[in-house]
């Protein structure tokens, strides 16, 4: 028998049960589904011990690198502190270093903070304004590296959050952050795989994140950036993207625009269509789609067409609607 912590819970779970049976035994509430590891509906994480390697059978790798497991496929060989997945992210303060314009719309905010090591580029996080406004932005640069968080902020039209960070929100001051969340971004175990990188607007921030995280980890396999917006004064770093092509022979970059003639320099058309028009196939790479939810959906049935494995494809559709979450 092994103890399970869960807040201020703790349950035993007994020789021959899954911790999916121990917590429904004490009417702790989690989802779940057909009890077989298919519906992957009871998915909990671990935040210490690591869970048995059956448990975490057709995860994510990013899955499986941060705890997570199948509660209804673990039969603990060690307590475990558990979280679940309705529980409600923590903050601690950050502390803004650099609040600058990236071009017309967009913010380069950059906050000083703790603890930086937890968090990866790519993943996103909460922030949080005094009177408990909170909106979710990708993570643009490596944090362990600089002890900060990095993220490019689109004004929305009528956005609250989005037109405070432009207009009010001052170097120095705190803000709440809350602990890293999300699955898109960069492990180094195949280094030799091909990388392709698709992002719309501010869905450069997570991909520029994961390009800077996989060049300091020396990856060898292809790299193809490929970022788009309608108008090219909506795009921003072309001129960083294009030196750091200019300095690993394995990296490319190609900036998209959807909307009247593209400059020189700049391809014409959607961007998935672009990256992927690019590909003979995609077996044995793995794709990274970041932007407009229309755009991630298609890119992502067209991605599997091409050969990739749905577990090499990992996605960051931003809510637009109404500043919602993640909008990096």
């Amino acid at each position: 028998m092994f103890d399970l912590k869960i807040k201020n819970n703790r349950v035993t779970c007994r020789p021959g049960e899954t911790v999916l049976d121990a917590l429904l035994r004490e009417n702790i509430n989690i989802p779940y589904g057909c009890k077989a590891g298919a519906c992957q509906s009871c998915v909990v994480q671990s935040l210490d011990a690591k869970p048995p390697a059956k448990a975490q059978g057709g995860l994510k790798d990013t899955l499986k690198s941060s705890g997570h497991f199948l509660a209804c496929q673990c039969h603990p060989e060690q307590p475990m502190t558990l979280k679940l997945s309705k529980e409600a992210a923590s903050f601690v303060d950050g502390r803004v270093a650099v609040n600058e314009p990236l071009n017309r719309n967009t913010q380069l905010l950059i906050i000083d903070i703790n603890d930086a090591d937890r968090y990866r580029a790519g993943q996103f996080v909460n922030l949080q304004r005094s009177d408990g406004l909170t909106r979710s932005y990708s993570i643009a640069n490596i944090p362990h590296a600089s002890g900060t968080l990095e993220f490019h902020i689109r004004r929305l039209p009528g956005g609250r959050f989005s037109t405070w960070v432009h207009e009010e929100l001052k170097v120095g001051d705190s803000i709440p952050v809350s602990e890293p969340q999300g699955h898109c971004f960069y492990l180094p175990d195949r280094k030799e795989q091909g990388l392709l990188l698709i992002g719309t607007g501010t869905g450069l921030a997570p991909l520029a994140g994961i390009l800077a995280d996989a060049l300091s980890h020396g990856h060898s396999g292809p790299i193809r950036l490929f970022h788009g917006s309608r108008e090219h004064e909506d795009l921003y770093r072309v001129n960083e993207m294009r030196e750091l092509a200019e300095h690993h022979p394995n990296f490319s970059y190609t900036p998209c625009i959807s909307s009247g003639d593209a400059p020189e320099g700049f391809t014409q058309g959607r961007v998935h269509d672009a990256a992927l028009s690019a590909q003979a196939d995609l077996v044995s790479w793995r794709v990274f789609l970041c932007g407009h939810p229309d755009m991630v959906k298609s890119a992502q049935k067209q991605a599997y067409l091409k050969g990739a494995r749905l577990a090499d494809i990992y996605c960051d559709a931003f809510v637009v609607s109404a500043e919602q979450a993640p909008s990096a």
